[in-house]
């Protein structure tokens, strides 16, 4: 491993773990000078501030600045850096751009230069770190745009912009990607195709700026327009990024199909990226999957798979088996024997939304047989506040779902059976109408009236009827008359 590499270390390393360089490196120098660089990082991890003096000396025996010097100032920057000496950085550090010019290659200087930043941004963990890097990243501009090295300052800018979103700084922000993106551009005002990855990464940066302050109508617009770039070949998180952002804009306006395909895009390439972000995303898939109240399981497909017994997110796979179970009860256990969740900003803002629902779904599956009950009868049973039942209860009556009035002096609920009644008295109407028809129909039908013959032979009574057996007149001997077979107004016969 050649002596940058050691700035990529991972930032959870020992801070003075910094590892040798291989034979190859070049090795024209003085034996003196050598000795001395090699003896000094001997001394870096148990006596570092003796390292550092060791490692400052190595550009004095030089008669011209070389290679040697370089690597010890460097060297000694990235030290003075980890223990917080961060006014001696930024001085040795101005002298270490001097060699850029002719001391060392510009593609070895390039990327150890390009290598350091990426060190002290991993590093930096205070306002005053963020300072110094702040003015490492103008004095690399300065020193590469002075040297046309338009590739460095762009990746320099790019990360000058990232520090000043960490910072909140979003005036300085916005100028630096408006910076970014004309650097992108051809002298005709055309994309250059050959710059597409850095003016994509200015693009996901100015996506989390307007995604941190809600500005979705300007937020909206940019998604759109990051997406139809295509000649870049950014790094997945960078893509992983802006789909994250699109799919919390698509959250806020309560289009859930679309937040979770961006959520799902963007899972897959943090995972691609192997970035830790992929967990948080997941996360936000599920939520997303109980908002839209989806029956499909978010783990069934191959990307998500691997994670569904993941230990990190066993809670959100609970909570989405509980969602679509209407088990009220198992949602509000999770969600009280696990806080963490709730510390996410993102998904605090969106869970209440599920909860308001499980536990409307809850109320209504709970209070349908009864037509009266109390507050306090359903705060107990679903395990909510009183207030929290009469706010759901009073969404529920203005979305006419159901039909109540609420006392508020005694907490009581009486279910309007309005309804009910109407269903009854329709009923009745129904009756009665079949019942005068009947009665219209053998009072006055000719099917049913006597010839004269017929009437002569004996006392038959009009409008006498057997209501407990037939419609069928009687006769005065109490025989009953039927018609006989001859069509309308045929003789009637008598039957026991």
């Amino acid at each position: 491993m050649s002596d940058d590499d050691d700035f990529m270390a991972d930032s959870d390393q020992e801070q003075y773990d910094f590892e040798y360089e291989d034979d190859d490196e070049p090795a024209d120098g003085d034996v003196d000078i050598e000795n001395k660089y090699y003896n000094a990082k001997q001394l870096k991890a148990d006596n570092p501030q003796e390292a550092i003096d060791e490692f400052l000396g190595v550009p004095n025996l030089e008669d011209q600045k070389g290679d040697w010097g370089f690597k010890g100032l460097k060297q000694a920057i990235k030290l003075e850096f980890a223990l917080g000496r961060y006014d001696d950085a930024i001085v040795h550090y101005k002298e270490l751009l001097t060699y850029v010019k002719s001391a060392v290659t510009r593609s070895y200087s390039e990327k150890s230069i390009n290598n350091m930043l990426d060190y002290i941004e991993k590093t930096a963990d205070d306002s005053t770190a963020y300072k110094c890097m702040e003015e490492f990243y103008s004095l690399t501009l300065d020193t590469f745009q002075a040297t046309n090295n338009e590739r460095l300052a762009l990746k320099t800018n790019v990360k000058l912009a990232k520090l000043y979103l960490d910072k909140k700084d979003y005036s300085a922000l916005s100028n630096k990607v408006k910076e970014i993106h004309k650097a992108c551009q051809r002298e005709d005002g055309s994309a250059d195709p050959g710059k597409g990855t850095y003016s994509l990464e200015a693009y996901a940066l100015e996506i989390q700026m307007y995604a941190e302050m809600k500005n979705n109508k300007r937020l909206k617009a940019l998604y759109q327009k990051a997406l139809t770039v295509r000649s870049a070949v950014p790094h997945p998180k960078v893509q992983g990024i802006i789909r994250e952002c699109g799919g919390k804009m698509h959250m806020s306006e309560e289009n859930w199909k679309e937040a979770q395909s961006a959520f799902f895009e963007s899972f897959k390439n943090y995972d691609e990226a192997g970035s830790m972000q992929r967990i948080q995303v997941l996360k936000y898939l599920v939520l997303t999957t109980m908002l839209m109240g989806s029956t499909i399981n978010p783990f069934d497909s191959q990307e998500t798979k691997p994670y569904r017994n993941d230990p990190r997110i066993s809670a959100m796979t609970e909570l989405v088996d509980s969602y679509q179970r209407d088990d009220v009860h198992r949602y509000e256990a999770i969600l009280k024997d696990n806080p963490d969740l709730l510390q996410d900003k993102f998904i605090a803002e969106n869970i209440d939304e599920v909860s308001r629902t499980m536990r409307t779904k809850a109320v209504l599956k709970l209070v349908a047989p009864y037509s009266r009950f109390t507050l306090a009868f359903i705060a107990k049973h679903i395990k909510v506040s009183i207030s929290e039942v009469q706010d759901i209860l009073g969404v529920l009556i203005v979305d006419k779902k159901l039909k109540a009035k609420i006392n508020q002096e005694n907490g009581t609920v009486v279910v309007d059976n309005v309804e009910n009644a109407d269903q009854l008295q329709r009923l009745q109407d129904w009756t009665s109408a079949i019942s005068d028809l009947w009665s219209t129909v053998l009072n006055e039908g000719e099917g049913f009236k006597l010839d004269e013959s017929q009437n002569a032979g004996g006392a038959f009574m009009p409008g006498a009827f057997d209501t407990n057996m037939s419609a069928a007149p009687l006769r005065a001997g109490g025989g009953r008359l039927r018609p006989q077979k001859g069509g309308r107004g045929g003789k009637m016969s008598t039957y026991a």
